[in-house]
């Protein structure tokens, strides 16, 4: 009986975080699809020809205008390569992809404060850059050219269909897409394939977010987290945070949840960050850089990410500290959370209507069937499906060998 109840009781919490997020995820994913639809990154490889400093804030700012799949950011990285664009660049685009994104700030801001949301958009920058001089100072040319050499071999990883549709030419303006039906069946199409390659992940960090907080007593935490010596628990915190992505194998989005009971359980506040930063080196993806290019690269990628990563973290604990702004309260509405008719279920209704509307206009105009083509490896024609939506609509259901 006593199972029966604990299982509830993690269930009941992983329920009620869902119930909390659901609108600010499908916010995050309406913006993201609109942006895929209005920012045509097709040109991606010519915009990135150099590790400048044009090209890396270019690079970012493409990969905050991107989906927040890290699976999704790996593979238009890999194909940003295959193209020509910079390596660096790429790698920069990635990082930016999976930790500016708009969903992500949202969630961080929702499940546990704005101070976190802040902590995402300036420590993504940061990272960037110490990104960027770690591959300066220690990436040779020899490893670089033997990764390339691997990139083109083109095998396959993860999400290879949506990096060729979201990287696909577009016609015309972004007004006349934003403004016209087919720009909206386009959106329609994004959008419920963002949530198709994150619900996965959401589900699975949701259940570990409702086991963990449910069954895992606040003593253990504090004394996983060295609570009792602030100063050791701020840097072991940033060291250790990128670990627990690791082991917790799910991706940016996903780990919302569990970064908020983290945090309730005593993780500092750069550990917070650096365990949602870590999301680019877990094991599935470590995985799918060793098929992209090669085991050698794929060492020196976790090193320097990892590196990053804690940097990042640190400077950001600190910034925050010398600011005044890293939160006392630690007590997430997470734990305790109920569902009551408050902002929250208003928000839930209205993004849920969003969501009906959109999968309706997706399952009217051809999207499963793009879909599976997707994912049975169709990857142009597929790409080419979803750019015709901008053209005529009427003709989406087009014979897939075109």
């Amino acid at each position: 009986m006593q199972i029966v109840t604990a299982l509830g009781h993690a269930l009941w919490m992983a329920f009620t975080m869902l119930w909390q997020i659901f609108w600010g995820l499908s916010l995050g994913f309406l913006f993201s699809a609109v942006i895929e639809v209005v920012v045509s990154k097709s040109e991606m490889s010519k915009l990135l020809p150099d590790a400048s400093p044009r090209s890396l804030t270019v690079a970012s700012l493409l990969g905050a205008a991107s989906s927040s799949c890290s699976y999704a950011a790996v593979a238009m990285a890999r194909s940003i390569v295959r193209k020509g664009g910079d390596f660096t660049s790429a790698m920069a685009f990635q990082f930016a992809a999976t930790n500016l994104v708009l969903e992500l700030g949202v969630l961080m801001w929702v499940l546990i404060s704005w101070q976190f949301a802040a902590a995402e958009f300036i420590g993504g920058p940061v990272m960037i850059i110490v990104l960027v001089l770690l591959f300066r100072f220690f990436l040779r040319q020899s490893l670089k050219k033997e990764a390339i050499e691997q990139a083109d071999k083109g095998i396959a990883g993860s999400m290879e269909g949506h990096a060729a549709m979201s990287m696909g030419e577009q016609h015309g303006t972004w007004k006349e897409r934003l403004s016209s039906r087919d720009g909206w069946i386009a959106i329609s199409h994004s959008y419920v394939m963002n949530w198709a390659m994150l619900w996965r992940d959401i589900g699975i960090g949701l259940l570990i977010a409702g086991a963990l907080g449910a069954w895992v007593p606040d003593s253990f935490w504090q004394k996983f987290f060295l609570v009792s010596h602030p100063t050791v628990a701020m840097i072991w915190g940033a060291f250790v945070g990128p670990f627990i992505a690791v082991a917790s194998f799910t991706c940016s989005v996903g780990n919302v949840p569990l970064a908020a009971v983290l945090w309730n359980g005593g993780i500092s506040f750069g550990g917070v960050a650096s365990f949602i930063f870590g999301d680019l080196i877990i094991l599935p993806i470590l995985n799918i850089y060793r098929k992209y290019y090669g085991g050698r690269m794929t060492v020196f990628l976790a090193v320097t990410f990892y590196l990053a990563m804690v940097t990042a973290a640190l400077v950001v604990e600190a910034l925050f500290q010398s600011l005044g702004w890293v939160p006392t309260q630690r007590h997430t509405a997470v734990v305790d959370a109920a569902i009551t008719f408050n902002y929250t279920t208003v928000l839930d209704i209205v993004f849920g209507v969003v969501f009906i509307a959109l999968g309706i206009v997706f399952f009217r105009t051809g999207g499963p069937r793009m879909m599976s083509m997707m994912e049975r490896g169709e990857h142009e024609h597929a790409a080419h499906g979803h750019h015709a939506a901008h053209d005529n609509a009427h003709h989406h259901h087009h014979d897939p060998s075109n």
